[in-house]
């Protein structure tokens, strides 16, 4: 199926969950200080591992940084 991920298509598996997406396409970046949001709503961390993804889902996957 195919997913936009911060404006960009993507072809992932179904049942792909926003965990497997940010592990995928940011592996770098799992940790803290990282927010997902699926079609314009926010999705708890807590709640990654069970979001399963929609053909033609719209993901933003953000990082916060710092710097001076």
């Amino acid at each position: 199926m195919i997913v936009h991920v911060n404006g960009e298509r993507r072809d992932v598996g179904d049942g792909t969950t926003v965990a497997a997406l940010v592990a995928s396409a940011r592996p770098e970046r799992t940790g803290r200080g990282v927010a997902v949001a699926v079609d314009a709503e926010v999705v708890p961390r807590g709640r990654w591992e069970k979001h399963e993804l929609h053909d033609g889902a719209r993901v933003e996957i953000l990082t916060a940084v710092q710097g001076g």
